[in-house]
């Protein structure tokens, strides 16, 4: 059973920070990628941010250059989110793709948390 557990999200105000964490457990048998997406009210969710297992590292056109994800070396990601806008108002959902024991490739997600901006 894999688990993701997502802290760090509240209420800022505009151009504040917030820093979200995410820590997974569980049988992972290898880890392809660790990233961030979130949904607003009556939209879709959408990609934020990723960092794949060979370094590389993804964002959003509209969080380049404010947002920062991050890995350690244990199953933790990380999302510094400066100068943020009312507009990144949504939940924010971390998102694990790895491998369980039978091989196969899967989706794993977060309970989501969130993060308000006020303006």
């Amino acid at each position: 059973q894999v688990q993701l557990l997502e802290s760090g999200g509240g209420l800022v105000q505009a151009g504040g920070s917030l820093r979200l964490s995410c820590a997974a457990s569980g049988s992972i048998f290898g880890i392809s990628a660790m990233g961030w997406y979130r949904q607003a009210p009556g939209k879709q969710r959408e990609l934020v941010a990723v960092t794949t297992s060979g370094g590389r590292i993804n964002y959003a056109d509209s969080v380049k250059g404010r947002f920062t994800i991050s890995r350690d070396n244990a199953k933790n990601t990380y999302l510094q989110m400066d100068s943020l806008k009312p507009e990144d108002t949504a939940v924010y959902y971390c998102n694990l793709k790895g491998y369980n024991g039978g091989g196969s490739l899967r989706d794993y997600w977060g309970q989501g948390t969130q993060v308000t901006v006020s303006s």
